[in-house]
C-alpha cells in the first residue's frame, strides 16, 4: 500500500529534505502550494510535514498560530499525524543537556511563540491527534545560503575568517537537516510504537565557532581567524533590515552553552548514525568552493 505524505514549505529546508527522505523510503509526496485548501490536499494522507515558515520571521506572532491552526483541521479532517520540527527557543536560558525533563521557560517573543504552538499540538494529542515534534538546534544546509551558518558564520571563509555571532567559545546546537529528515522518517515509520505526543530531540552536532574555525582550517589547510561580528549593527539596521530585527532578541542563543540531550533519541532509534561533524562541515566548504568533490 502507497502511504502518501502532505509536504508544507517543501521548497524551504526542513519540508524539502523530508520530502526527499520520505521519496527515498517509497512514500507518494504531495507538495502543499500555500493558499490552497489544506484540509482538501491532506485527504488521503498519512502524514502531514509541517515544514512552513515565514521568511526572516515575518510576522510571526500571526502567521505561527494561524498556520498550527491550518494544520490541526487538515489532521483532524484527514486522521494523518502530523510532523513537525521544534526549536529550542522555548528552554531559554535553561542549564543543559536539554532533555525531556527541562521545562519550558523562554526569555524571548519567539520562544513564547514557539512555546504556545507546541502547547496546542500537545493539548491535541490528548484528544486523540498523532504529534511528531523533532526538536533540533539550527538547521545546516550547505545548499542554502539564507541561513545563518552560510550567510553570516561562514560568510568570510574565504577570506580565512569565521565570524561568531556571541562568545566564540560557547557550545551551540545544530541540526545537519539532511540526517534530521532522515530521523524523523524513521521515527514515522515506527508509528503508534510512539506516545501520541513523541516530543523528541534531535541532538545532531554541539560545537563552538573556536572549535568549528579549527576545524576549517584542518579540513582546508588554510589558516582560519575567528572575528566577532558587531552585534551593534543589528540595532542600526533594525528600521531597515527585518532579519536583524527580529533576530536581535535571539543574539543569547549564541553566548548560552548548550546541547540537545541524545538518550531520547537513542531510545527510539539504537543504531541511528549522524554525518560525522568534519564531512558536514566539508560539504559546506565544497559549496563555498574552498574544498574539491
Amino acid at each position: 500500500m502507497t502511504r502518501t505524505a502532505l509536504v508544507l514549505g517543501a521548497s524551504g529546508g526542513f519540508g524539502g529534505q523530508v520530502a526527499l527522505a520520505l521519496q527515498a523510503a517509497g512514500w507518494e509526496v504531495r507538495r502543499y502550494a500555500r493558499g490552497t485548501d489544506m484540509a482538501a490536499a491532506a485527504q488521503g494522507a498519512q502524514l502531514i510535514v509541517n515544514g512552513l515558515n515565514s521568511p526572516a520571521y515575518h510576522n510571526w506572532d500571526k502567521l505561527i498560530p494561524e498556520i498550527t491552526t491550518q494544520v490541526l483541521a487538515a489532521a483532524q479532517a484527514s486522521g494523518a499525524t502530523i510532523l513537525v520540527p521544534g526549536n529550542v527557543y522555548p528552554y531559554g536560558t535553561q542549564p543543559g543537556p536539554w532533555g525531556p525533563d527541562t521545562p519550558h521557560r523562554p526569555v524571548a517573543r519567539k520562544g513564547r511563540i514557539r512555546a504556545e504552538m507546541e502547547a496546542r499540538y500537545r493539548q491535541a494529542a490528548s484528544r486523540g491527534q498523532r504529534v511528531i515534534l523533532l526538536r533540533g538546534g539550527d538547521f545546516l544546509l550547505p545548499e542554502a545560503p539564507q541561513m545563518v551558518m552560510n550567510r553570516i558564520i561562514l560568510g568570510a571563509v574565504a577570506k580565512g575568517r569565521v565570524t561568531a555571532m556571541g562568545d566564540p567559545a560557547a557550545l551551540h546546537a545544530y541540526a545537519y537537516l539532511p540526517d534530521m529528515a532522515r530521523a524523523a522518517v524513521a521515527l514515522v515509520a515506527l508509528g503508534t510504537a510512539l506516545p501520541p505526543y513523541a516530543d523528541i530531540r534531535f541532538p545532531g552536532h554541539a560545537f563552538s565557532i573556536d572549535d568549528l574555525a579549527a576545524r576549517i582550517a584542518r579540513l582546508s589547510g588554510r589558516p582560519m581567524r575567528v572575528k566577532r561580528f558587531p552585534r551593534w549593527i543589528f540595532t542600526l539596521a533594525s528600521p531597515v533590515w527585518e532579519l536583524a530585527r527580529e533576530l536581535r532578541e535571539m543574539l543569547y542563543l549564541f553566548d548560552h552553552p548548550h546541547a540537545l540531550d541524545p538518550a531520547p533519541l537513542r531510545r527510539w532509534l539504537p543504531d541511528w548514525q549522524d554525518t560525522a561533524l568534519d564531512e558536514v562541515i566539508a560539504r559546506h566548504l565544497r559549496a563555498k568552493g574552498l574544498m574539491a568533490g
